[in-house]
């Protein structure tokens, strides 16, 4: 895995990169960067035809360019670090089959959620250490 944190709005990364976030199995996306991400990608009616077999804390869908890291069953409660854990191990396995070797990300977890981020962090390189992906985590505020 090739690693790095800058300071950058995530939505000016070059095209080349895929993005992260997480979300709730509701896909209410109300609230922190997945109203951002619903207002340049139109994920929600996507979310919802990908059937309900995808879309179970723990599960990771991608649509276009955007992984979608379902962490939590309502938008209102909270991730667990095994939820999360899960999702990105969804995520891993979704880049190997489609070859995708550029992931750009905020702090995920870490913020209305309030996971850890040295705990997530860790996690990042527990999973995708067998990779040659760049993972770039994009810090603006």
């Amino acid at each position: 895995m090739i690693y790095n944190e800058v300071h950058k709005d995530l939505f000016n990364v070059d095209k080349s990169y895929y993005l992260a976030h997480c979300i709730a199995s509701d896909f209410a996306m109300g609230a922190g960067i997945a109203v951002q991400f619903q207002k340049k990608f139109s994920l929600r009616n996507k979310l919802i035809q990908t059937g309900s077999e995808n879309t179970f804390p723990g599960s990771c869908v991608l649509i276009g360019r955007v992984l979608n890291l379902i962490t939590k069953s309502r938008s209102s409660g909270k991730p667990t670090y095994e939820s999360l854990k899960s999702s990105l191990i969804k995520m891993h396995r979704l880049c190997i089959s489609f070859n995708i070797n550029k992931i750009a990300m905020p702090k995920i977890g870490c913020g209305l959620d309030r996971l850890q981020w040295g705990k997530v962090k860790e996690m990042l390189f527990e999973i995708f250490d067998d990779t040659d992906i760049e993972i770039l985590v994009c810090v603006w505020k």
